[in-house]
């Protein structure tokens, strides 16, 4: 979230959105809870933090695993996080990221 406590949106975050929030967004549209196409470029905090109860809601249903999911949802996660990732290392991410310390 930057300053203004407002997402930049999923095409304008990190690598393409490889971060805590642009996963939520991802899963989201996974469990179509938004639309493919939505960005929630402009959400607040308490919009983002709404979203990620009802992905959190989604992922219990099935253990939290990619591997519990029905073959229409699996397709669809791996079709939607497989154009991230592709999108992402011609951005120049390397998956090191999320092994970055906050410190």
């Amino acid at each position: 979230m930057s300053r203004s406590d407002k997402y930049v949106g999923i095409d304008e975050d990190m690598f393409g959105g490889m971060t805590t929030i642009g996963k939520a967004v991802r899963d989201a549209r996974v469990f179509q809870l938004i639309p493919e196409d939505e960005t929630c470029k402009g959400w607040n905090i308490q919009g983002i933090d709404a979203l990620l109860d009802k992905v959190n809601a989604e992922w219990d249903k099935y253990g939290c695993l990619v591997s519990h999911l029905p073959k229409e949802l699996f397709e669809r996660h791996q079709r939607i996080y497989g154009e991230a990732v592709e999108k992402a290392k011609k951005l120049g991410w390397d998956g090191e990221y999320e092994t970055y310390s906050d410190q």
